[in-house]
């Protein structure tokens, strides 16, 4: 008996000695695990904020880059949209310095300061303080905002948004910058490109600056970028870095050898080139199978051309896809670039345009008036030239209805060829990579999204002690996670005015009224997603639909201070009297500034009443 007391009292140890140590392995167990989590959670508060590289193209339609549907070779644009997210229902404003006012503030452009650009706003609407097409001080930056939370801010290209003391780029938040303050310039040189400017007016840190004698636009805002980011690498602080190219703006123009691969390239007109890339955008998932595409009247008959015609006008296209190469050659070098640092990894890439294609080019630029104005400019358009220096190439507005396709419009007016441009958003570091994402999208999301990114909050409705205008856009970074698949829900109502070209978007659907010469001024309702040609009007089939959303822009209007446009006003003719009043010279400028501006609308307007 005493023999099995004991060994039940052994026993009993045993199990109580198992059972200390197993609760002390629980322990150590969870304290691990508690320790990898605080370790876990240490390294991302301490993982570096990315390096963020806004890339902006001027005036580059819908499928004028290969992951779009393009025949143009963008292998460093191909290689962002397989890190990324692209976008095929996103939307910008459909003129230059409305677009870039929203991008880098997040605030509608009327709000902005900036509701057209200045050339164009007429002495009435002049006389109110947001209409004067210069950034207002009442918005904050994207620049700025990062700035402050020990950001680098650079910036490398075309500005447009004020040149007084006060709004160059160097006084809005941007720590170092070179900047063309005009709408455009040449690319080969320093001298205007149109007779509004009397010189070709750049600046580096808010001075005058005089451009190398080397200077090709594209290149050139390329090194100064690798140059900016260079200077200050070793502090080890993240960068924003805005790149807004020159290209496509006219003069379309490139180096020789970006041009040759594309010669005979459109030998076969507009119209082949449109169809083609609408299969092409069809079969990557860019647009729906079998979209149907409207034509423009300002669309030539390639047929009713001579050969001598053909050839040039095939030319005129083949500098223009040079053109998109070489900037696209030239991302390629900062990608390079920033590879060789061990910066790639850690930089988010977001790459857009800031409307759709240029369509104003002369549909003969051989007539007497164009001559004429190419001879005042010191330019010439002769074939052998075409894109090299001295030369004043565009494409015509065929072509231009190439470069959208299959969308109808384009710059200037609120049809999707104007507004919906391509919009990347590539990384290592995000979670998707190679998606396509047909969420609405809008030109004023992209400031709440590279803060979002960057891990900075908004500012509500104060900045720096003084009241600022709200950021209205989304944040798209749910959509590049993947965690949702819309950033705007059905009901959320987006509206956009240009010079009484007007849109609203709500859902999948879009209604939008154009003024002649191209448009009828009729608001026609549009499902956008199933239909991004806007082929088929629904304003009589869903009338319901229609008023409502025509209520919604109502309040559009008067929450964004949207005037009504003066009685006769026509874009045309305002740029003409804006232009003549500032460059008043002599009946012979006057002549030629007449001809100079009023021949590429002209034309359209003449090929717009067409039957």
């Amino acid at each position: 008996m005493p023999l099995k007391v004991e060994r039940l009292k052994r026993f009993t140890l045993c199990c109580a000695l198992l059972s200390i140590a197993l609760r002390s392995a629980l322990v150590s167990a969870a304290a691990a695990q508690s320790l990898a989590e605080s370790s876990e959670a240490n390294a991302a508060s301490t993982q570096p904020p990315p390096n963020i590289v806004l890339i902006l193209a001027d005036d580059l339609g819908f499928s004028d880059i290969a992951p779009y549907g393009s025949e143009i070779s963008t292998p460093s644009l191909s290689a962002l949209a397989a890190a990324g997210v692209s976008f095929t229902n996103y939307h910008t404003a459909a003129n230059c310095a409305p677009a870039r006012a929203m991008l880098l503030t997040g605030v509608d452009a009327h709000l902005a300061g900036v509701p057209n650009i200045p050339e164009m706003l007429a002495p009435e609407q002049r006389r109110y303080e947001h209409y004067q097409g210069v950034l207002g001080h009442n918005v904050v930056t994207v620049a700025t905002l990062l700035e402050d939370e020990g950001y680098h801010t650079y910036m490398a290209g075309k500005w447009h948004l004020g040149s007084a003391p006060g709004l160059l780029p160097s006084q809005r938040g941007f720590e170092r910058t070179v900047a063309l303050a005009d709408s455009g310039a040449d690319n080969w040189e320093q001298r205007p490109y149109i007779p509004l400017y009397d010189n070709a007016n750049w600046f580096a840190d808010g001075e005058p600056y005089q451009l190398p004698e080397d200077f090709y636009s594209s290149r050139f805002l390329v090194d100064k970028t690798i140059e900016f980011i260079d200077s200050q690498i070793e502090d080890r602080r993240p960068f924003f870095a805005y790149l807004p190219f020159q290209a496509v703006h006219i003069p379309v123009q490139a180096p020789q050898a970006f041009i040759d691969p594309y010669m005979g390239t459109y030998d076969e007109g507009w119209d082949a080139i449109r169809g083609a890339r609408q299969r092409r955008a069809a079969a990557l998932g860019v647009i729906p199978p079998d979209v149907a595409m409207v034509g423009m009247p300002t669309t030539g008959d390639w047929r009713a051309l001579d050969a001598d015609q053909r050839r040039y006008e095939a030319k005129r296209m083949a500098v223009y896809a040079g053109m998109v190469e070489a900037m696209d050659h030239h991302i390629g070098r900062l990608v390079s670039y920033l590879k060789s640092q061990a910066q790639f990894d850690n930089t988010i890439f977001i790459f857009t345009s800031d409307n759709g294609a240029e369509a104003s080019g002369s549909a003969d630029p051989d007539d007497f008036m164009t001559s004429r104005q190419m001879s005042a400019l010191g330019y010439n358009n002769d074939y052998e030239m075409l894109g090299l220096k001295g030369s004043y190439n565009t494409i015509s507005p065929s072509f231009a209805s190439a470069a959208v396709s299959p969308l109808a419009y384009y710059k200037f007016y609120a049809g999707e060829g104007g507004m919906r441009v391509p919009l990347i958003v590539a990384g290592a570091a995000l979670p998707r990579q190679g998606v396509l994402s047909d969420a609405f999208s809008f030109v004023t999301d992209i400031t709440p999204t590279v803060l979002a990114l960057a891990g900075v909050k908004s500012p509500d409705g104060r900045h720096g002690g003084r009241p600022v205008e709200s950021i209205i856009g989304r944040d798209l970074s749910p959509v590049l996670s993947g965690s949702t698949e819309r950033a705007y829900s059905p009901d959320d109502a987006v509206g956009y005015e240009l010079a009484g070209n007007a849109a609203l978007f709500q859902g999948d659907y879009k209604i939008v009224v154009n003024r002649k010469p191209l448009g009828d001024g009729e608001w026609r309702l549009f499902n956008i997603k199933n239909d991004p040609g806007e082929s088929r009007d629904l304003a009589q089939e869903e009338p319901a639909r229609l008023q409502q959303m025509l209520s919604a822009y109502e309040r559009y209007q008067r929450e964004n201070k949207v005037l009504d446009m003066p009685a006769g006003y026509g874009h045309i003719k305002q740029l003409l009297i804006n232009t003549l009043h500032q460059q008043w010279r002599t009946p012979l400028l006057v002549g030629l500034l007449t001809l100079l501006v009023l021949l590429p609308f002209l034309v359209a307007y003449l090929l717009g009443r067409k039957p």
